[in-house]
């Protein structure tokens, strides 16, 4: 009002009072909406009032100021700059705003340096759906989640409060958006660093960085600008089944570049190669028979490896793990953790592979029942598993000799054999063989008994003539009865050096026939028998002795006199 007045007063010489009025009234109207500068003539305890030339004074909160909660280093007579909201409230006040001001002022500098494509400072203070709110100096921008930083960031805490760079990205100031960008500055900076670090790229270079990802193989490790992989193998001497085992996304590592390609760009990258090689001196520490204790670390179909000493694995083959128990899964013999006794059995420095052997470190049940038996001697046994090549039969608690299907039964080689067996019946067997190497004792229970099929082939040989008795007609050929063991079998074919001859059905069943010995099978104690090459020995005889038909002699003369010869 004081302002008013003074400007009523310089005028007082005026005829026309209301239009002077009406001229300071419109003036004060281009007040509103706009910053002006006003002077502090006073203060409430949470406001300061400034005058800024209308008909009254406004009142604007401390808080305005910065300092929300307590009284800024504010005087009476500072001048400040202000935004006119309106030109009185209820209480007839000037409604003014220090904040508007500072946003107004802020927008037209920020406005130039988008323009410029300039950076511009600010402050996250806030949280919102799918963002950030960011203070640009008394303007608020908009920070997508997505802008925040070149990788994904969980906990962002430590960028909340903190003066940092933002790249402009677009501005309304119709409808007062800001939006602006963290990450533009960050790949920015990491062009440039990338450039300078593509131009200093050597292998054996150490470098620090970040892991970005972890996959099945390795791990993505960003060297500020530039991507290498960190392969499992190269993460550490001792085994790690996976990457995560050891990192974590975001974890600051110390790398080697162990190979580089300038034309792919493709770094390969190492940390175990910055730690002092186990194997090292390994032929010397671990001699081939020498004995240690270790810890099995990992369990495979086909073994067991045990960790020596950090960084140093060794592997027991299914097969070195125990003396008797065969054809099993190692983790039936051996867990993840334990602590067992293994033996050096070879060491292959070159490939960074020992072979170890458990049961070697044990007594071998094998040796010792060998050193205790003869061959020939007889045993007994309970059955401990049949299969379809034999039956095992326990020797002791720990092992087993096996009977082959070949050695059950002298009369019957097939598999139904083994079916007249069950699992804990107790049998007879003889020893026939025994091979501590190759942990193996072979056993016979037919050899319990002499060998029917030996006595019936006395005068039995491959092409002698035998008689035999037709037991069985089949379509193909006749079965016989040579005596009470053997068997013999005569082909369609075979039946007569006549074609029309050779027909089954024209033999009856215990019909008795000669037959040449064409085949033994020891094994089935089978014989394959011929009439017609008996018949045709018998044609070949009779011509050498008594003539031919070409001296003039029938062949029916010839067969004849043959048999009378024969009587």
């Amino acid at each position: 009002m004081a302002g008013t007045a003074a400007k009523l007063l310089d005028r007082e010489e005026s005829n026309d009072f209301a239009a002077l009025l009406g001229e300071v009234m419109g003036e004060n109207e281009t007040f509103v909406g706009s910053v002006v500068t006003g002077t502090i003539v006073g203060f409430t305890p949470d406001s300061v009032i400034v005058d800024v030339g209308l008909k009254s004074e406004g009142r604007i909160p401390f808080k305005e100021f910065g300092i929300a909660g307590s009284k800024p280093e504010l005087n009476l007579g500072d001048e400040v700059e202000v935004f006119v909201d309106r030109l009185e409230d209820k209480n007839g006040e000037a409604v003014l705003s220090r904040d508007k001001a500072r946003r107004e002022e802020a927008w037209v500098e920020l406005e130039k340096m988008h323009e410029k494509e300039e950076r511009v400072t600010g402050v996250m203070f806030g949280k919102v759906k799918g963002g950030f709110t960011v203070d640009l100096n008394g303007a608020v921008a908009f920070l997508p989640g997505s802008q925040v930083d070149i990788r994904p960031i969980r906990d962002v805490s430590a960028l909340m409060g903190t003066p940092q760079p933002f790249q402009i990205l677009k501005m309304d100031r119709a409808r007062g958006n800001i939006v602006v960008s963290r990450r533009a500055i960050l790949e920015e900076s990491r062009n440039e660093a990338r450039s300078d670090l593509m131009g200093t790229m050597e292998e054996g270079k150490i470098l620090q960085g970040i892991v970005k990802n972890i996959t099945d193989y390795g791990a993505f490790v960003d060297l500020g600008g530039i991507d290498g992989l960190l392969h499992v193998t190269d993460i550490s001497y001792k085994r790690i089944n996976h990457p995560s085992d050891s990192l974590t996304i975001g974890q600051n590592v110390d790398v080697m570049v162990i190979r580089y390609n300038e034309e792919t760009g493709r770094v390969s990258l190492g940390m175990k190669q910055l730690e002092e090689d186990p194997w090292d001196g390994a032929e010397n520490k671990y001699p081939v028979g020498a004995e240690y204790k270790g810890r099995i670390s990992n369990i495979t179909d086909y073994g067991a490896f045990v960790e020596l000493d950090e960084g140093i694995e060794g592997l027991v083959h299914v097969s070195e793990m125990s003396w008797t128990k065969k054809n099993v899964h190692p983790s039936k013999i051996v867990s993840t953790s334990e602590e067992v006794t293994v033996k050096v059995l070879d060491v292959d420095l070159e490939k960074r592979r020992i072979s170890l052997g458990i049961k070697q470190t044990q007594e071998n049940p094998w040796a010792g029942y060998i050193a205790s038996q003869t061959i020939g001697t007889e045993i007994e046994g309970e059955v401990r598993n049949i299969t379809e090549f034999g039956i095992f039969v326990a020797l002791s608690d720990e092992i087993d000799g096996m009977v082959h299907l070949s050695d059950v039964s002298w009369e019957d080689q097939s598999e139904d054999v083994l079916k007249t067996f069950t699992k804990g019946d107790m049998v007879k067997a003889k020893i026939l063989d025994m091979d501590a190497d190759k942990e193996r004792v072979a056993l016979g229970m037919k050899q319990l008994t002499e060998d029917p099929f030996k006595g019936a082939m006395d005068g039995v040989a491959k092409g002698s003539v035998v008689t035999g008795t037709i037991t069985e007609i089949e379509s193909g050929g006749v079965k016989l009865e040579i005596n009470e063991t053997l068997k013999g079998y005569i082909k369609k074919a075979d039946l007569s050096s006549e074609r029309s001859e050779q027909r089954p059905d024209r033999f009856a069943v215990g019909e008795k026939v000669d037959a040449k010995v064409m085949k033994i099978d020891m094994r089935s104690k089978e014989i394959t028998l011929s009439i017609k090459a008996y018949e045709q020995e018998q044609n070949k005889t009779a011509m050498e002795k008594f003539g031919s038909t070409e001296s003039g002699a029938s062949l029916g003369d010839i067969l004849g006199a043959a048999l009378k010869d024969g009587k």
